[in-house]
């Protein structure tokens, strides 16, 4: 069986999740409908908003269901976008973003005339708090991490919606790789703010929690001007029209809950297994060096450059061995190409073409690091000889 270090790019579906989307797919009716199986279906699906809700601190009014992540952070930055007041166009951008969110900021800027101001990350991949806070002045949205996808660091949300709020900004923070592993409160950084500025919307998918892949929601403050992508029978406050996908929201919100219930004590034996990972590549490859912060990052995230290794290289012999891991985001249409996030806590593009990411979740075992460690030493040395040809 392959030891699945990749549990960032999607993690196994939760047995809970499986079992709501089952129950909820054996409902017939329209949510949308007003006889009694659309009910039904209604209540299923309220159902599911007030759990999401809960798990992320916000009103269940406030959460809308989407098709996962890339299709929440769209609706975040184009509808603040298209919210906006008229003459105002900058959009802050720290470095380091997924491509869902550099794309989408990328297309404002080619289509639309958006002017981006950059923020540089800081050498751990933090988002600092005060390069931030001087790019807001007069833009007209700010997007942040969370959590990196990639080196796993984890930035000061209450901190940067704090500035946001204090510059009279719209902000939306992309939680997808945080949601269900950290502590996350929509409220809580919100700070009871009830105008349109500030923390505005918050990202989450499904797939990274153990839900349906196509599944995810975007927390929408009840406060906020949003414009939506998808026009129609105005469903979700008019912000997503269309027949929405009960079993979906149900497998959404179970997979959150479970993950939330056993948050604390999931984040304490990933970060045993994160310190036995590392450990065990320190005293096996000396050279390798582990990137993003040591201490605040994701607890199963695992981020190392093997100098003098090509990152595709080492994916190839490892997947070999049986053991599965990943050279960065896995959005990226299987395109080959120097991390991005790496060349943001600047390193040049030889060392952004060194780089694994090892992602641990809720399947994970001591035994998978172990074989982890058994395979990597020989193939580092394949790959090192490889390189030098």
């Amino acid at each position: 069986m392959t030891a699945y270090f990749d549990h960032a790019a999607t993690t196994p579906l939760r047995p809970e999740a499986r079992a709501a989307w089952l129950a909820a797919a054996d409902v017939v009716g329209n949510a949308s409908s007003v006889h009694g199986p659309g009910q039904s279906a209604r209540r299923i699906l309220e159902q599911a908003r007030e759990e999401v809700a809960a798990a992320l601190d916000c009103d269940p009014i406030e959460v809308v269901f989407t098709s996962g992540g890339t299709e929440s952070i769209n609706l975040a930055i184009k509808g603040l976008w298209w919210s906006r007041q008229p003459g105002v166009d900058a959009v802050v951008l720290p470095d380091g973003e997924h491509h869902a969110t550099m794309d989408t900021v990328e297309w404002l800027r080619t289509a639309e005339g958006a002017e981006v101001v950059a923020v540089p990350l800081a050498s751990t991949g933090a988002i600092p708090v005060d390069a931030f806070a001087a790019a807001l002045p007069g833009a007209a949205l700010a997007t942040a991490l969370v959590a990196n996808n990639e080196v796993g660091t984890v930035s000061d949300a209450a901190a940067l919606a704090s500035a946001a709020a204090a510059a009279a900004v719209p902000l939306h923070l992309d939680a997808v790789g945080a949601a269900g592993v950290i502590e996350v409160r929509f409220a809580q950084w919100r700070g009871g703010g009830r105008g349109p500025a500030g923390l505005v919307a918050l990202s989450v998918s499904g797939h990274k929690i153990g839900a349906p892949v196509g599944t995810g929601a975007l927390v929408v403050s009840r406060h906020a001007a949003l414009s939506p992508l998808l026009h129609g029978g105005g469903q979700q406050r008019g912000l997503r029209s269309g027949t929405q996908d009960v079993p979906g929201a149900a497998a959404l919100a179970a997979a959150l809950s479970a993950a939330e219930r056993g948050r604390a004590g999931e984040a304490e034996r990933l970060a045993r297994l994160r310190a036995r990972l590392v450990a065990g590549i320190r005293d096996e490859i000396p050279e390798a060096e582990l990137l993003g912060d040591p201490d605040l990052r994701l607890p199963g995230n695992v981020h190392v450059h093997f100098p003098g290794a090509a990152g595709e290289t080492l994916l190839f012999l490892l997947d070999q061995a049986d053991v599965a891991v990943s050279t960065g985001s896995a959005c990226q249409a299987g395109v080959a190409e120097p991390s991005h996030v790496v060349r943001a806590l600047g390193r040049d593009e030889r060392a952004a073409r060194s780089v694994l990411r090892f992602t641990m979740g809720r399947t994970s075992t001591a035994e998978e690091v172990e074989r982890l460690l058994a395979a990597l030493p020989g193939a580092y040395a394949r790959a090192v000889a490889a390189g030098s040809r």
